[in-house]
């Protein structure tokens, strides 16, 4: 018994110590948190983190991006994590610090370069900007992303086998500011707010938000595809609203001919041809002609369907947006 009063003391100080460290920081907190609920040994730092973060009707200035990003320095790489009790990548590092502060930005970092405003170059960039690299040589598009200090200076989750830390900028190729000039947050536009009378609307809408997808890309492809006939099948043999071909509805599990299957599986594939070659337009190249084309090309094909339809998807989005 003297051996369980001891551990049930030592658990009950490292909760207490988890606590003050929220109280005092809760950004940095969230991995011991979550490290320690996976370790099942609660903790009441839960409720002081979530009263001190900020939410998103409160104010959030530069110097707050900043310093919730250093939080995570250290943190290491993992392709594809959100979570910094195990790793994050460039992305899940930029998405989480801006969640942190109640702003909700997208996943990659080929579609978080389209949130915010655009700047027009680093002698204008302001500290909490994000700053946007291409920097692959075998395909075009955003494939990188950080925070922008100041002083020529970025905080970003480079690569695999590196952490989360503090480099030189370089030359981004774009770079987009979240905040406001005047550092507030302003409520973020109503994701498919746009779609009012396009069919299946709230499918696209749904959809979008399960798979983080834009619902207005999803009607785009939709119309681009069938003309919104659930009922269409190609010469080629595509069917349904999204045309799936039938070997890649299966292997989604997708039933092409019901709408909600279809939107559902459209919104999923296009999330993972994103994260696959990195931007949009290389993931609509790929819904069109294929995941092994766009990469024995390492980029859109030189096929004038491919080329029109990935023109046309973009034109009809940007109208639904």
């Amino acid at each position: 018994m003297d051996g369980l009063t001891t551990v049930q003391g030592r658990i009950a100080e490292i909760q207490t110590r988890v606590a003050a460290f929220a109280g005092s920081n809760p950004v940095a907190a969230r991995a011991w948190i979550a490290a320690a609920a996976q370790a099942g040994l609660g903790t009441t730092a839960t409720a002081s983190t979530a009263a001190a973060t900020p939410t998103a009707g409160n104010a959030a200035s530069e110097s707050a991006v900043v310093d919730a990003a250093k939080n995570y320095l250290g943190v290491p790489y993992v392709w594809g994590g959100t979570d910094p009790a195990k790793g994050l990548d460039c992305s899940g590092f930029t998405q989480r610090v801006f969640a942190d502060l109640g702003i909700s930005i997208p996943r990659t970092s080929s579609q978080q370069a389209t949130a915010g405003t655009a700047v027009a170059g680093l002698a204008d960039a302001r500290p909490g900007d994000l700053v946007f690299f291409d920097n692959s040589s075998s395909r075009s598009g955003i494939d990188h992303v950080g925070l922008y200090l100041g002083g020529g200076k970025m905080i970003a989750a480079p690569q695999a086998g590196d952490v989360v830390k503090i480099q030189d900028v370089g030359n981004p190729s774009v770079i987009r500011r979240v905040l406001p000039s005047n550092g507030a947050t302003t409520a973020a536009p109503v994701p498919g707010a746009g779609l009012s009378g396009v069919p299946y609307s709230d499918l696209f809408t749904a959809a979008g938000a399960r798979h983080g997808v834009s619902p207005a890309l999803l009607a785009a492809v939709a119309k681009t595809e069938s003309g919104f006939d659930s009922t269409a099948t190609s010469g080629a043999g595509a069917q349904g609203l999204m045309q799936f071909m039938p070997a890649t509805a299966a292997g989604l599990g997708v039933n092409a001919m019901d709408p909600a299957s279809a939107v559902d599986g459209a919104a999923r594939y296009l999330s993972q041809l994103t994260a696959q070659f990195g931007s949009t337009d290389l993931a609509l190249a790929a819904y069109n002609a294929g995941p092994g084309t766009v990469s024995r090309f390492g980029g859109i094909p030189p096929y004038p369907e491919t080329q029109s339809y990935v023109r046309k998807v973009t034109a009809a989005a940007a109208a639904y947006a």
